[in-house]
């Protein structure tokens, strides 16, 4: 019984790493009615970026948020300059475009910070922590770190007039325009908070699978898998998916396929999702007049 605490609280630990990068591919999604496929890479070359300023000798929470300051520009700037000439450019373009971007990351990283794996630091670490064989002190951080970003994120949504702004520039741009909200600007600014969000989780998944050009690969494929099980177009929804996924992904991998293969049960739930339920839980079912 204590084993299976143990997967099903370890398993809400790595779900909460998977909700943040689902509620980013959300957000992005929700502004764009894309996915963002370089969103694992965006974040991986963020975690690289805290992991030098640390090297340089940062204490861990000013790298952490001089990291989060960046990564927040730097996709803003993305969207800006790349995403920003793409619209109502062919889907097939779009995808291309998301392809590179990822492509472009993943070597950017490998060519500033070669391809030895690294080890990142935890910035949760306890002496003679009691409920290490339950839980260590990193899952429970992680845990807490993803709860306080859901709830600054919905009190920024539902209580400033900004996330207001935004809200109504991802659902009806063009009545959002006729209320003069600058639809261009809220785009950048979502896209840049998917970023800032993609490297906290990064920042947090490091420590658990250390720190290479590769650590975010399976990350996204189970946050993808959590934000279709939530509904893709809802941040609450993406969230709540990530810790299903989490969970199920350690219940299944530890009792029924093993380690090895667990990496097939997000695509299993993609798959099952998109046949069974393709708006998700929450998500929305659109209609259409033919």
């Amino acid at each position: 019984m204590e084993q299976f605490l143990h997967q099903v609280i370890a398993g809400l630990a790595t779900g909460g790493i998977y909700a943040s990068v689902a509620l980013s591919l959300v957000m992005i999604y929700q502004a764009t009615q894309h996915i963002n496929f370089a969103q694992g890479e965006m974040a991986m070359f963020s975690t690289f970026i805290a992991w030098a300023l640390i090297q340089a000798g940062l204490p861990y929470w000013v790298a952490f948020i001089a990291t989060t300051v960046f990564s927040l520009l730097l996709a803003a700037v993305v969207e800006f300059v790349v995403i920003r000439p793409m619209h109502d450019k062919p889907v097939l373009s779009v995808v291309v475009v998301f392809i590179g971007l990822l492509v472009i990351f993943h070597s950017l990283a490998g060519w500033l910070f070669g391809s030895t794996i690294r080890q990142f630091p935890s910035p949760f670490t306890v002496a003679n922590w009691r409920f290490g064989e339950l839980i260590s002190t990193h899952e429970l951080g992680a845990i807490v770190v993803t709860l306080i970003i859901v709830a600054l994120l919905f009190a920024f949504f539902q209580k400033t007039p900004l996330g207001l702004a935004m809200r109504a520039a991802a659902q009806n741009p063009a009545s959002a325009r006729l209320v003069g909200i600058s639809v261009s600007r809220m785009l950048m600014l979502g896209w840049g908070l998917a970023g800032a969000i993609g490297a906290i989780a990064g920042m947090m998944v490091a420590p658990v699978v250390f720190l290479d050009a590769n650590m975010m690969s399976g990350v996204l494929l189970y946050a993808f898998a959590g934000a279709l099980i939530g509904g893709i177009d809802s941040p609450g929804g993406a969230v709540l998916g990530g810790f299903v996924v989490g969970v199920l992904e350690n219940l299944v991998g530890a009792y029924v396929v093993g380690m090895e293969l667990k990496l097939s049960v997000a695509l299993l739930l993609i798959i099952g999702v998109l046949i069974v339920r393709p708006a998700g839980m929450f998500g929305k079912r659109l209609i259409s007049r033919v």
